[in-house]
């Protein structure tokens, strides 16, 4: 926990205010995961047959992560937010109620991203870098522990690989 503490309190006080502003932004379009439906769609669109299946492979993914990190995780875990005396900004009045563990905006992030890179290596290096500030903004604006985003990252990284491995785990164990 003083790990935890330590880092956050660092993240929500040495990031400058444009940066914070940025990394505000892409949260805000990655809210209701409307960035990353958002890239499906320009890869479904523009990328052809590779486009459509790191597109549908990246929706999957990250609806495996959602349920998993918003639909049972946090259901589990009724872990309080970071307190808001850490945060030495006003964005900590705009955190959501519900548990801080895990973090389902990284959860989603990693998860579409993770899935997106095996088909379309190209688009998944350029989703990473949203990914990357949507993992960081996290933790500065006060909303999440750096352990949150951690275990956000490590579901999305699980939905990911499950969704590519699923159809051979459900054949492989099929009577």
């Amino acid at each position: 926990m003083t790990v935890d503490r330590a880092l956050t309190q660092q993240a929500a006080s040495r990031i400058p205010p444009g940066v914070a502003r940025a990394l505000s932004a892409v949260e805000e379009s990655a809210e209701s995961s409307k960035l990353w439906c958002g890239a499906a769609a320009a890869m479904a669109w523009r990328g052809g047959w590779r486009g459509r299946r790191a597109a549908a492979a990246g929706l999957m993914a990250l609806t495996v992560a959602q349920l998993a990190s918003n639909g049972l995780c946090k259901q589990l875990a009724d872990r309080p937010r970071p307190p808001a005396e850490w945060i030495p900004h006003d964005e900590v009045a705009d955190r959501p109620d519900s548990s801080s563990f895990p973090s389902g905006h990284t959860a989603a992030a990693v998860a579409f991203t993770a899935a997106v890179a095996p088909t379309w290596p190209a688009a998944g290096a350029l989703c990473a870098v949203p990914t990357a500030l949507v993992a960081v903004e996290r933790v500065q604006s006060g909303a999440h522990y750096p352990s949150d985003v951690a275990a956000g990252a490590a579901i999305g990284l699980a939905g990911a690989w499950l969704t590519r491995h699923a159809v051979a785990l459900f054949l492989r164990h099929w009577p």
